[in-house]
């Protein structure tokens, strides 16, 4: 399904490559609006195309039946339809907006959702579909990078799934942060004395997902990606959380926590680095990790991170030529990399 010319690829599950031990520090892509907090630590309205208007509805998380192993079942949504509002129109259908309250971690927080076309569709009312959660680079306050038509996931999904070669992703995009200093980020995780993002993340939103959407059981249909601090995060998630998401797909990210807000915690700190959750041997998962081409340092930082991998994470690792980190070369790998998802993900099944 992958396009095998013009690429340098290695399976790799442990073997040393290299010595280097650094990280990239996070950048973002330019767009989206910057947010304020509320009193309650909700972000408050904010600017911009991808922002949510004043007063934007909350969706609380129903009970939903916990993920069994996964065997081809549909999990019907057990809440009612969530309210959500629209951001903006694509040529594959509308983004959606809402805001999750998380029942397990106490965070409120702003999720895009897209639908693929096929999801409304009545002759798959009874279908249950892949999901993909997408985050962001940068800070990610008040909006996620995924929404931008800079980043055209959810066209080039659809192109794929019309010629054969990509499931049909229910798209999950969350807000990452409550404010805009990237020195002080949240970095995807339970900060002792700060929102429990990781929670949120991990455990609130998964719920509600399965609670509002006609999705899969189990995990084999569940994958993560993002780009440079959304590549810290799909890494961070899927290693930390492997009966949740089968496959991840960090591009160009860095994999050591380096928010100043872990200062005076170190023990957490560690428990959240990638750098320290590749070297366990305990996440069933599969990757696809990348690094741009034209960019010396990045690519030691992953290959290290790479090399490091221990059993059963597999790795597949891939090389951008002449890839820089910037969104512009972010886009040109959204196709490989739906692709690799659907090649390792299960799709779209009806009982």
């Amino acid at each position: 399904m992958l396009r095998q010319s013009s690429r340098s690829r290695a399976v790799l599950t442990g073997a040393a490559v290299l010595a280097l031990a650094a990280s990239l520090a996070a950048c973002g892509s330019s767009g989206g609006g910057k947010g304020n907090v509320s009193a309650d630590g909700t972000p408050a309205a904010t600017s911009g195309a991808s922002s949510p208007s004043a007063g934007a509805a909350v969706s609380a998380v129903p009970s939903v039946e916990q993920p069994t192993a996964a065997n081809g079942a549909v999990q019907m949504p057990t809440g009612p339809a969530p309210a959500m509002s629209k951001v903006r129109d694509t040529a594959a259908g509308p983004i959606m907006m809402t805001k999750v309250a998380g029942a397990k971690s106490g965070v409120t927080g702003q999720v895009w959702v897209w639908l693929p076309p096929e999801y409304n569709d009545p002759k798959f009312a009874k279908t249950g579909f892949p999901v993909l959660t997408l985050y962001a680079g940068g800070q990610s306050n008040g909006y996620n990078t995924w929404t931008d038509n800079q980043l055209p996931i959810q066209e080039e999904d659809e192109r794929l799934v019309k010629e054969g070669k990509a499931h049909p992703f229910i798209m999950i995009m969350p807000v990452q942060n409550f404010n805009s200093d990237e020195k002080n980020a949240l970095d995807c995780s339970d900060i002792p004395g700060q929102p429990k993002m990781g929670t949120w993340m991990a455990e609130d939103i998964p719920d509600w997902v399965r609670a509002s959407f006609r999705t899969l059981k189990g995990r084999d249909s569940w994958g993560v990606m993002g780009a440079s601090t959304g590549g810290f995060c799909s890494a961070k998630m899927a290693l930390q959380h492997p009966d949740v998401y089968k496959a991840a797909v960090p591009i160009d990210g860095y994999f050591i926590p380096d928010s100043g807000l872990w200062k005076g915690h170190d023990a957490e700190k560690a428990a959240n680095s990638p750098n320290q959750l590749i070297t366990q041997g305990k996440a069933d998962v599969k990757m696809y990790v990348t690094a741009g081409g034209a960019n010396g340092y990045e690519k030691d930082v992953v290959k290290s991170w790479v090399a490091k991998a221990v059993p059963p994470v597999s790795i597949e690792y891939y090389e951008q030529p002449g890839g820089k980190h910037l969104t512009s070369d972010f886009k040109k790998m959204i196709p490989d990399t739906l692709q690799w998802l659907t090649k390792n993900l299960a799709g779209p099944a009806s009982d």
